[in-house]
């Protein structure tokens, strides 16, 4: 938050309308604000951005980086603004809750409109960062003409008061803004307090430091900052549903956000329907059988009465399931409950789950897999990966050697255990690198794939690849605890409308053509999906 100081003269004490000690902690409580507000901005653009670009590793790290590079250049800058530090540190503020306010919502209207949101991204965190570290320098100047006190006990105070309110920014994102009003609603509401902050300073405590003229011009500043902020809050939930529409087409039906994820429904009943979480493809109506006999089925072959499904909120992995009669208790373990209730609600949804929910033999248990699986749990004759796509930063540690070794401890020798392993075709890296985290971890696999995304499907953004179509294909590992078990379909198989042994069979052979030969595991220490 902080960039060096520049040293100057002593500045010529200003005549304030209150005590000097008490001017000295409202100049304070402006460091503490502005330092809080400068800190949402920052998490803002990394969250967005994550969410928008994807790879959050990546993200925060050019955000974090560009930031604190372009606050170095603003403190730099900001030695030509201290001969008129109550004027400059005004405008600054005006500008940088505009700036900062509006970051979110032009960020996310970049992606939606013009479907590249990188350079804005760019652009946002250099201006934040310049006007950030300009902030200080100001604000020393400013606490310098209230008091002679030693420099090096300002200083202290001005550090003090900094952290402290970045600490208390860093924690109401997460906790206040991000859950209550979401992060363009939350980014304006920031800009507000920022503007409010910065101009009661300068216009009330300063004010017998400024002309007549500066304090009209100042005044007209930040009362239209003000203004503009409050238009964009007012005109948020249309902005939303427009840029909304951009993103997924017209038949946008349910757009919820959850504690977990932003999930949007579009197309049904009477169309197809496809489901996104965060911005990412997770159903499409018109081939997500594919996906899912190619994901179930070839797992089934063998003793499967008890089966554990670990993802698959959508109700669609267990549909395939609950069609073998064998079949006695299948345990959903999913992160997120609203997946779970949409897929119980949603009548289009529900249709094409095929009411999986309604089984008695269905039980659901809301938690991540990861941590569910540490805990002792029984033995389970087939195990379903169906987790989001392993090149996802948050996804990494549910594709690592320690997550198949959780999974080794449930399964019974003979037990099968299915992954969906992200694209074999367009990112054989990732697919090949999970192979060796499950090899790493003592099982022996058998690749396969399956092909998808009908051809011309580009409904939608699927973020997992950086563009705006969808892969098409799907890679799956069928794995086994200390053995590698066959491909092959169960002979009480259900009728399919895909796969049968000579498909199942070319499915292996086209992903064999992928391999990439000896690629180090993934682990929690060395995550290596990120190519």
């Amino acid at each position: 938050m902080i960039d060096r100081l520049p040293t100057s003269p002593p500045p010529q004490a200003v005549r304030l309308p209150v005590r000097p000690d008490a001017g000295r902690y409202l100049v304070l409580t402006a460091v503490f604000v502005c330092a809080a507000c400068g800190l949402v901005y920052e998490l803002e653009l990394v969250a967005l951005a994550s969410y928008l670009i994807g790879d959050s590793v990546t993200q925060a790290s050019v955000v974090l980086s560009l930031m604190v590079f372009a606050m170095g250049i603003g403190s730099l800058l900001a030695k030509r603004l201290r001969c008129r530090p109550a004027v400059c540190f005004g405008l600054l503020e005006a500008a940088l809750a505009l700036v900062g306010g509006c970051s979110a919502m032009v960020l996310y209207a970049a992606f939606a409109w013009i479907g590249e949101s990188r350079v804005v991204l760019v652009g946002f965190s250099l201006a934040i960062g310049v006007l950030i570290g300009a902030e200080i320098p100001l604000l020393m100047s400013l606490i310098q003409r209230i008091s002679r006190r030693d420099a090096e006990g300002t200083v202290a105070d001005l550090f003090a008061a900094d952290y402290v309110g970045a600490l208390v920014g860093g924690l109401a994102f997460p906790f206040l803004l991000l859950p209550w009003l979401g992060e363009v609603t939350g980014a304006l509401l920031t800009g507000g307090v920022n503007v409010v902050a910065g101009g009661a300073l300068v216009l009330w405590l300063f004010r017998r430091d400024l002309t007549v003229r500066w304090r009209g011009w100042l005044l007209v500043a930040n009362v239209t900052v003000l203004a503009l902020l409050a238009t964009a809050t007012i005109l948020v939930d249309d902005f939303e549903q427009a840029a909304r529409r951009a993103v997924y087409g017209d038949e946008v039906r349910v757009a919820i956000h959850t504690d977990v994820q932003e999930v949007v429904l579009t197309g049904g009943p009477s169309g197809p329907l496809d489901l996104f979480l965060d911005g990412r493809l997770r159903v499409s109506g018109r081939d997500e059988y594919r996906y899912h006999e190619a994901l179930v089925h070839p797992a089934m072959r063998g003793p499967h009465a008890r089966v554990l499904i670990l993802g698959g909120g959508d109700g669609l992995a267990a549909r395939e399931v609950l069609r073998y009669p064998g079949v006695e208790s299948v345990t959903v373990v999913e992160v997120d409950p609203g997946v779970v209730r949409l897929a119980r609600t949603d009548p289009a949804l529900a249709v094409l789950n095929e009411y999986a929910y309604r089984d008695p033999r269905v039980r659901v248990v809301a938690a991540d897999a990861f941590s569910w699986l540490r805990e002792p749990r029984g033995a389970y004759d087939v195990v379903i990966s169906d987790l989001p796509d392993p090149g996802i930063t948050p996804s990494t540690k549910l594709y690592s050697q320690e997550f198949y070794g959780l999974i080794e401890r449930v399964m019974p020798y003979g037990g099968r255990l299915v992954v969906h392993a992200g694209s074999a075709v367009s990112r054989p890296r990732t697919f090949w690198t999970v192979d060796a985290t499950l090899r790493g971890a003592g099982f022996g696999t058998r690749a396969y794939c399956a092909t998808g995304r009908l051809s011309g499907f580009t409904t939608g953004p699927d973020r997992s690849t950086g563009t705006a179509s969808a892969p098409r294909d799907w890679g799956f590992l069928l794995a086994g605890a200390g053995w590698a078990p066959g491909l092959g379909l169960d002979p009480d198989a259900p009728r399919l409308r895909t796969l049968g042994p000579s498909a199942l069979a070319a499915a292996a052979r086209g992903a064999e053509r992928t391999r990439l030969p000896a690629l180090p595991p993934s682990t929690l220490v060395h995550p290596r999906y990120m190519d």
